[in-house]
């Protein structure tokens, strides 16, 4: 198998080639790098200026528009008229902090933890995904007396010091502290071709091991946390239910289960309202300790949350304090409120799984074409599909980038997922609809047929 080239996704823009840019443009390249410096980082081999969204498009400087294939934090769309509504008149009357009484909160509260499993009954506000992961992390080794993290080979959960801690995407795994541990992804062509029938099991043993190499090291575990569609991992979704048995060992453990739920939440996976419901089974259902919410949330305004077991939350509550000045602010909740209402009238959900479905079935037409498409994985409106190179299987990150550049001159925006940076993360706003999908589809098509031509 090749070694990663880069951590994280490797489609960004190089500034060695800004001379390369129209004249204004490069101008603004220049300006932005002296002011924000060198760890921001521009998509696309020419970045673009976006002025404006609506739905699923958006609009460059000169009217341009561009399909929106990759953007999950607008899931309900790019300036959806209910969400913006809602968070002007909320912030033209009053937007306060959590220490004052505000009957919006506690409605909403009501309303998305009626969406959990009935064990689920508290929810703390954040403003971040980062934060509800960190404050989820600060909960669960506060309640478990231990300080281990099991985490995937390729995980994001956030950027604040102790959720950048458990992502070695950011930096690679030289990165990570002493306390965490990786595992390997429970990618079941990859496990079923090395002679696993059980992707379930296979995956459990790998984190029964970490937790040993924990304990080994005199470390005791606290919690396994992976976001159920193992979204930075390359997005993997079959079989269902795999990730039980991993949560049956990190229970016998002593530990945790913490789900993110940042990317794959809100409806986007159709067949669920959540990711981590997809892996309860005939046999036995899933049921996180703790769960962090965030991007699509408020549909953009920055809201997120933590949500727990009221027994995971005591001792902390107890003993401890948390306050976040913007968490749940009014504002805030409004934003959450007005998405909750679009997902619940508008068939957003329902939406993802018929769509989902159609694309999926699209792209594998398009793969019984090119030998270079390994795989199509996903669920709803969450897709990876995997490139590589036909004579050997290896990882096709060359490919990728000329198809992801490709698609950007034909106005479909799209990233990149996995270890390799050889998988296309397709994760649109949840309105995608089914004329949108023929869209996308037949452009990638032609720019696979551009890309295989010209090699």
């Amino acid at each position: 198998m090749a070694e990663p080239r880069q951590v994280g996704p490797s489609n960004y823009f190089n500034l060695k080639d800004i001379g390369a840019l129209e004249p204004e443009h490069a101008d603004l390249v220049r300006r932005r790098v002296d002011v924000l410096g060198p760890a921001y980082r521009l998509f696309y081999d020419e970045p673009i200026e976006f002025v404006r969204g609506n739905g699923v498009h958006l609009y460059d400087v000169k009217g341009q528009e561009y399909l929106d294939v990759y953007n999950n934090v607008p899931c309900v769309g790019h300036a959806h008229p209910r969400v913006a509504a809602a968070i002007a008149a909320q912030a033209a009357q009053l937007s306060t902090h959590t220490r004052y009484l505000h009957r919006g909160i506690v409605e909403y509260s009501e309303q998305i933890l009626a969406t959990m499993p009935a064990e689920i009954g508290h929810i703390m506000y954040t403003c971040t995904g980062s934060e509800s992961v960190d404050l989820a992390l600060r909960i669960a080794k506060y309640h478990t007396g231990g300080r281990g993290v099991v985490v995937t080979r390729n995980a994001y959960h956030g950027v604040t010091t102790e959720a950048a801690a458990i992502s070695p995407s950011l930096g690679g795994l030289s990165s990570l502290p002493e306390w965490v541990r990786v595992v390997d992804v429970p990618d079941a062509r990859r496990v079923q071709q090395a002679g696993h029938d059980d992707v379930g099991q296979w995956f459990a043993t790998q984190v029964r091991s970490a937790i040993g190499d924990l304990a080994t090291h005199g470390i005791t575990f606290a919690a396994l946390i992976v976001d159920s569609i193992f979204a930075s991992d390359g997005v993997l979704s079959d079989p269902m239910g795999f990730l039980k048995p991993a949560v049956d060992v990190t229970h016998e453990a002593g530990g945790l289960y913490i789900a993110d739920e940042v990317q794959p939440g809100f409806g986007r996976t159709g067949s669920q309202m959540w990711g981590f419901e997809r892996h309860s089974v005939r046999d036995g259902r899933v049921i996180p300790d703790l769960v962090c919410v965030g991007k699509p949330m408020g549909n953009g305004y920055p809201v997120a949350a933590t949500m727990m077991r009221p027994e995971v939350m005591e001792k902390f509550g107890r003993d401890l304090r948390y306050f976040n000045t913007f968490g749940g602010n009014a504002t805030a909740i409004a934003a959450a409120q007005a998405v909750m209402d679009v997902i619940r009238d508008e068939g957003i959900q329902a939406n993802a799984a018929h769509v989902g479905e159609y694309l999926r079935a699209g792209l594998r037409q398009i793969s019984a074409a090119y030998p270079q498409i390994a795989q199509v994985r996903g669920d709803g409106l969450f897709i990876g599909v995997e490139l590589v190179v036909p004579e050997t299987g290896e990882p096709n990150e060359t490919l990728m980038l000329q198809l992801v550049n490709g698609l950007r001159r034909r106005h479909i925006l799209i990233g990149t997922a996995g270890l390799y940076n050889n998988n296309l993360k397709i994760r649109p706003p949840l309105v995608f609809s089914q004329a949108d999908a023929d869209r996308f589809l037949t452009e990638l098509d032609a720019t696979l047929a551009e890309c295989v031509a010209s090699r």
